[in-house]
């Protein structure tokens, strides 16, 4: 990424304005304390009185009032409409880890269209905070330690096959695809290791491991990303 706005090595939590409360900004500020709004995000920051490294977006949902409470240095207007505040957000903030909160809930498009950025940048790690879950894309490989019992769903955004070790349910050898087959609801029986063959693989957990994804993403020895998709 060349020129982005915001560039560090550590983990960067990008609030947006979706449903979003104040627990969900500590849970993600406890791993990514460096804080960037996409758009009107800010309004939420401003009432937790989070500081903002940046706010990114069109602006066409920020208030006068927020914009008052804010250096003007923080704004980066990116004024496009081919893509959504959370996607100008995301390939203008350059971390190890995002943890996006206030992305979910609300307008069923718009957390379709977070989903949808999620498989646009499968080059990144980001893990998107919901009210009972985390979701995010599935790298080429990824083993985490789970209790038995854990819920692990799995949820095909285009054609996708892969492998599995610690799901009641195995994967191998199914295709899944939107349309005709997904996978939600399965369950880990001990430590799960899953592989796909392609980004298109959503996965979605229990949000108390939040903590548990963002380690094994941070880890010296990181699962591999995925290449950056091609047009």
């Amino acid at each position: 990424m060349k020129n982005a706005i915001i560039e560090t090595h550590e983990p960067v939590t990008l609030i947006g304005g979706g449903t979003c409360t104040a627990a969900d900004i500590e849970t993600a500020r406890a791993i990514a304390p460096t804080t960037v709004a996409a758009d009107s995000g800010a309004h939420m920051a401003l009432k937790q009185g989070v500081p903002l490294a940046a706010v990114i977006g069109d602006m066409d949902s920020i208030s006068n009032s927020a914009r008052a409470q804010i250096p003007k240095a923080a704004f980066h207007e990116i004024a496009e409409q081919d893509s959504t505040d959370f996607d100008k957000a995301l390939r203008n903030t350059l971390s190890p880890l995002v943890v996006a909160a206030g992305f979910s809930g609300g307008h069923v498009d718009h957390t379709l269209a977070a989903f949808h950025t999620l498989l646009a940048h499968c080059h990144r790690r980001v893990i998107v905070l919901a009210e009972q879950d985390i979701v995010f894309l599935c790298p080429p490989h990824l083993a985490l330690a789970m209790a038995p019992g854990t819920r692990v769903s799995l949820f095909p955004m285009g054609r996708v096959r892969g492998t599995s070790r610690g799901l009641r349910w195995p994967v191998d050898g199914i295709g899944f695809a939107p349309g005709l087959r997904s996978g939600t609801s399965n369950q880990a029986t001990g430590d799960i290791d899953l592989t796909m063959d392609r980004p298109n693989m959503l996965c979605i957990l229990p949000r108390a491991l939040i903590r548990q994804v963002a380690s094994c993403f941070l880890a010296p020895d990181p699962p591999a990303l995925w290449p950056v998709r091609a047009e």
